[in-house]
């Protein structure tokens, strides 16, 4: 079916454009006219194409979280507003710029209007719309919430992202120098000091012990380099592959855990993101069941997911949260005695949420720290090896002067 680029004036007489799908131009036009539009152009335009004059640029690109918090914090403002969900999802579908995106909820629209449930929609799209997204949509639907539930979501989404963010700011600036770092010492032993042996050998100096085993480790990568970069890729290769097993991903969460300086980032990251998912779903009316199988999948670590299904299996069993927590030592003991008042005083959702607050307060401080101490640690570590280069070059020229003089 072709698609059509539009500009219309709503009710307003503010300027509405956007992409749609027709059969015919007058198909779209009498569309367009029953939501009491008037119509000031269309044009056929391809699947995907950018619209510069409109405004309007789509793109066929991977749907980011940034594009789901943008989409659920709008739906929640037009649904407060009194908004239906379906022309809520019709003026949203005109306004994305994501094609992917817009495709998918343009099938949700059809889905909806067609007389589906919002939440069953959604679950047709389970790549876009997590388990945890679909079970707060169905819990606002049962509730009679949804516009609360649809608030609470985009907040939770926030903060996710605002997360993320956080934790790959702190990660991108040491990879980058670490990099650099090595980009340099390579650079130095394949390039700077075959030129200072070849002027050694002319020389026929009697080269000091540290000075002929750098070059003769500069030898070997020079004369390696191939081998070594397909070495290092073959083990990189290797690794990521033992990583997607289910063995090889609770031995890289373990560790990940106990790497110095980077491990008590990664440590309060999933505890704020566990507490504020579990806290999000309960107040949402997520059974606690479902709740803890969804925040099992979603706290992003193998080692804590398998003591949270431990958990939901001591909760059907009729048991309670905090000793099993508390028995398995992977979580802060903090954490553990909160949930646990939380239990007693019948506030978990409340405490949960507290506990949230504090870890992304805890993040904010653990990554201003490690930024200020990685920055010393890098110079130090750069000036280590390039110093201990300079000088190993640097030595034989001060043997042959002293034996001038």
């Amino acid at each position: 079916m072709p698609h059509f680029e539009y500009v219309v004036k709503d009710e307003q007489g503010n300027d509405v454009s956007g992409v749609r799908e027709a059969a015919t131009v007058q198909e779209l036009i009498g569309a367009l006219r029953q939501k009491n539009y008037t119509v000031v152009r269309v044009k056929e335009t391809k699947k995907g194409s950018m619209s510069l004059r409109l405004g309007v640029r789509q793109t066929k690109r991977r749907i980011r979280l940034d594009d789901l918090v943008v989409f659920t914090r709008q739906l929640a403002t037009m649904i407060e507003a009194g908004v239906p969900v379906v022309q809520s999802l019709d003026i949203l579908t005109e306004q994305m710029d994501n094609y992917t995106f817009q495709k998918a909820i343009k099938d949700i629209y059809s889905n909806v209007e067609g007389g589906r449930s919002f939440s069953d929609s959604l679950e047709q799209h389970k790549k876009i719309f997590s388990n945890l997204y679909v079970s707060m949509i169905r819990a606002g639907e049962i509730s009679g919430q949804l516009n609360e539930i649809l608030d609470r979501l985009a907040a939770y989404l926030e903060k996710s992202a605002s997360l993320q963010k956080k934790i790959k700011s702190a990660l991108v600036y040491p990879l980058v120098v670490t990099i650099i770092a090595f980009g340099i010492t390579l650079f130095m032993m394949t390039f700077v000091i075959p030129k200072f042996a070849e002027i050694f050998t002319s020389l026929n100096a009697t080269l000091p012990t540290p000075t002929a085993i750098l070059i003769a480790v500069s030898d070997a990568i020079k004369n390696n380099i191939v081998l070594f970069f397909i070495g290092v890729t073959l083990i990189g290769f290797l690794l990521s592959r033992y990583i997607k097993t289910k063995s090889g991903r609770l031995w890289f969460d373990k560790n990940l855990l106990r790497l110095p300086l980077f491990g008590p980032l990664f440590m309060k990251a999933a505890m704020s993101r566990f507490t504020r998912t579990l806290s999000t779903l309960l107040k949402s009316g997520v059974p606690i069941l479902a709740a803890f199988d969804i925040v099992s999948k979603t706290v992003g670590n193998r080692l804590m997911e398998l003591v949270l299904g431990e958990v939901k299996e001591n909760i059907e069993q009729g048991g309670s949260i905090a000793p099993i927590l508390a028995k398995k030592r992977v979580f802060p003991p903090m954490v553990v005695r909160m949930i646990g008042i939380g239990e007693e005083t019948g506030e978990i959702e409340k405490m949960l949420s507290k506990i949230a607050d504090f870890y992304d307060e805890q993040v904010d401080v653990a990554i201003s720290g490690l930024t200020s101490m990685i920055e010393p640690l890098i110079i130090v570590f750069l000036g280590v090896i390039i110093g201990t280069i300079v000088v190993c070059m640097f030595l034989p020229i001060f043997t042959m002067t002293q034996t001038l003089l």
